[in-house]
């Protein structure tokens, strides 16, 4: 059997508009198997909606994305990891509670809980309400889902955001490893992510 195609994203002429009025236009890139891309622009200028419309969370209002090179069978947000502002947690689920949420969301299991907690050290708060975590920790429990389901495009909004030096450090280790599997990152960001970058999308607004 011969291997599938590598990954291959494509996003042409990309617009957003927002209770009527226009937040990005005109936006291309393309990203294949391997690569970075870092979203970058002035504040209030789209980068945050770009990942959201997509991960297909937000309508586009022109324009067209292409993924090849995934599973044929399934749409390409089914392909894509998203992770926002929000760190997406029900404050009353433990730790553990919250990510087996997620696997059982995303499906097709990767890692055990305890092991991807354990990726951002972590894993010994693993019954504690997620209410009682700090900003830092909130924010590593949510970069856990990237590993307890395979998805191979990671859709990152200021990924490295309330995390201390060594957890960024430890995050651009992951990355790395993400993209030499293959994967696809795009990331939203103000600040160095600690990688080589592929290329660099500039989000000015219209």
């Amino acid at each position: 059997m011969s291997n599938p195609p590598p990954l291959r994203l494509t996003v042409e002429s990309l617009a957003c508009e927002r209770g009527g009025r226009p937040v990005f236009g005109g936006v291309g890139f393309t990203a294949r198997a391997g690569e970075l891309v870092a979203v970058v622009g002035r504040n209030g200028a789209g980068k945050s909606s770009l990942l959201r419309v997509v991960a297909g969370l937000v309508p586009k209002t022109a324009g067209t994305l292409r993924l090849e090179g995934g599973q044929a069978e399934r749409d390409p947000a089914e392909h894509m990891h998203y992770c926002g502002h929000s760190d997406a947690l029900k404050p009353s689920l433990s730790v553990r509670e919250n990510l087996d949420f997620w696997r059982s969301y995303y499906g097709d299991p990767r890692l055990g809980i305890e092991d991807a907690l354990d990726l951002f050290a972590i894993e010994h708060l693993a019954d504690l309400p997620a209410a009682y975590l700090s900003a830092g920790q909130r924010r590593r429990l949510s970069l856990c889902r990237l590993f307890v389901s395979r998805r191979p495009i990671w859709l990152l909004d200021e990924p490295t955001s309330a995390l201390d030096a060594a957890t960024q450090a430890r995050l651009a280790g992951l990355m790395r490893d993400h993209l030499a599997d293959g994967g696809i990152i795009l990331a939203a960001t103000h600040g160095d992510l600690g990688l080589a970058l592929s290329q660099t999308l500039t989000i000015g607004g219209v």
